[in-house]
Order: C-alpha cells, then structure tokens, then sequence
C-alpha cells in the first residue's frame, strides 16, 4: 500500500512517556504524519492494520494507550439519523507543529553537559612568552619575537587561511632554520624581507 510521505512528528513528551509502549509512540508518529499532511487525521483501524502489518487488537490498544494517556482524542461520525458510524476522526491534544520542531532546535544550545563532535576548535593567538618558552622547550634558534611580529603583520594567517596551531607554525620555522634549503620559497623571502627592513627600524 501506498505509504504517507511527510514528515512525522514525536515531541519530547510522548518520545519519553513511560506510560506508552513503543508501538504506541509509533502510532502517534504515523498520526500526526497525517494530520500535517491532509489536516486531520481520518484513517481507519484496517489503514493501520495494513500499514503495520498487525492486527486490528493491536491497533485499537495502541490508539486506547495514546487516548488514555490524553495525548489523542477519536471522534466517530455517524451517518445521519443512525447509529452507523460513517468515519472516526483523530485529532491531536497538543499538536506538535513544524514550526514548533524548528524552534525547539534552539533548546539546550549552551548546554554544557553536550559533546558535539564537530565542533571547531578556535584559535588563540599566543604571547610572545609561551612562544619563546616553547622555543625554549624545542630547544630551536626560532627568533620568538620575530616570529610574533611577522604573523601580526599577516593577522595570524598563513597564505588566505587563518591559522589554526601557532605550535605548528613555530615547528615549521624550526625545520626551515635546521634544513637551510638553497633555493628561498616565497614565505622566506618575505619572512627575509621583513627581517631586513627590521633592521633599519
């Protein structure tokens, strides 16, 4: 059969009952799925046995388990002057809307306890004393000062990308003093450049 194909919703509350079995929640998912699809929701105990693939007992306990719990509410409509019932319709109590969802990605943003995987690690642009004891500690002949004033100059970039490890950089500075290459690259030419008008300060 033809499955609904729009967004479902499970707030906080129902997600988390202890009064709700699974199924049930599932149930209030496929439910609100079809209220904000059609605007209400007036699908049949048999549309649901033939989705979930159970039976009709299943249905109507987990339908009674969100109806108890006052989550959903089920009104039947009878054909006029009997007492045959022409359609049920389920609305919902609190009804969870996208917009809803959306603000509530704002919640616990700050929040401490959480570990985002993702998240960046920003730069912090060192003193001129924890680049000369890391120097020190590297026992190099890296130029501490020289090394602050030339990435002051380029606003602690290197080349268009702002720096990202000053350790890093110091490392590099280090290995270029230790290999010495013949021909100049062109962040030495400019390192040798400024070193030269330094001097004329």
């Amino acid at each position: 059969m033809t499955k609904p194909n729009y967004y479902a919703v499970i707030p906080a509350e129902v997600r988390y009952s202890k009064k709700l079995t699974p199924n049930a929640k599932l149930l209030y998912a496929e439910i609100t799925a079809l209220c904000n699809m059609n605007g209400k929701c007036t699908a049949s105990t048999d549309y649901f046995c033939r989705l979930y693939e159970v039976s009709r007992v299943s249905i109507q306990k987990w339908l009674k388990n969100l109806e108890d719990n006052n989550y959903i509410k089920r009104v039947n409509i009878y054909r006029p002057y009997s007492k045959q019932i022409e359609a049920r319709v389920i609305t919902l109590v609190n009804i969870p809307t996208k917009e809803k969802l959306i603000d509530n990605t704002n919640i616990n943003i700050n929040n401490t306890n959480t570990t985002y995987s993702n998240k960046k690690a920003f730069f912090k642009k060192p003193k001129l004393d924890d680049v000369k004891d890391y120097c020190i500690l590297r026992k190099n002949n890296v130029d501490a000062e020289a090394f602050m004033d030339f990435y002051e100059s380029k606003d602690w970039k290197i080349g268009k990308n702002k720096m990202k490890d000053w350790k890093a950089a110091v490392r590099t500075w280090e290995r270029r003093e230790k290999d010495k290459p013949q021909t100049m690259s062109k962040i030495d030419a400019q390192l040798n450049e400024y070193l030269k008008g330094k001097e004329y300060l």
